[in-house]
């Protein structure tokens, strides 16, 4: 799994298209404030190591969203990460678990649509914190 975590005063979406046939037709358009920003995607290696790959991401976002104090978390599945991509059933519960883990936490849990492109503007904070990426 990639994870790139941004530390962020804005964030704002909009659905641009479908990039899955099966997800439902929607138009959304968001504004998040003052939340950490995860774009993440699951790798074909962590379907064999789905509970070790949950609990290491879980662990990562806590720990930036406990150092820079946000308790609002933003979930997008951003399948550019890295060449290597799990099916999309996997990569779609990986994110529901993710989700659920982290309201177990405490924090206040978002995620943007699954399956869509979407349109966006994120602020990022300057700090060094409050840009992260990691490889688990």
């Amino acid at each position: 799994m990639k994870i790139l975590m941004f530390d962020s005063p804005e964030f704002w979406y909009r659905t641009f298209s479908k990039t899955l046939e099966s997800v439902e037709s929607m138009n959304e358009e968001k504004t998040v404030k003052d939340s950490i920003v995860i774009f993440l995607q699951s790798e074909s290696e962590d379907e064999s190591q789905n509970e070790r790959v949950l609990e290491k991401a879980v662990s990562n976002i806590s720990w930036l969203a406990k150092k820079v104090g946000r308790v609002k978390i933003t979930l997008h599945s951003f399948a550019h990460l890295s060449e290597s991509k799990s099916s999309i059933e996997f990569a779609k519960k990986m994110i529901k678990s993710i989700k659920s883990k982290l309201i177990e936490k405490g924090f206040e849990v978002d995620m943007t649509p699954f399956g869509y492109f979407l349109e966006f503007k994120i602020h990022v904070n300057g700090e060094s914190l409050a840009k992260v990426w990691k490889s688990i």
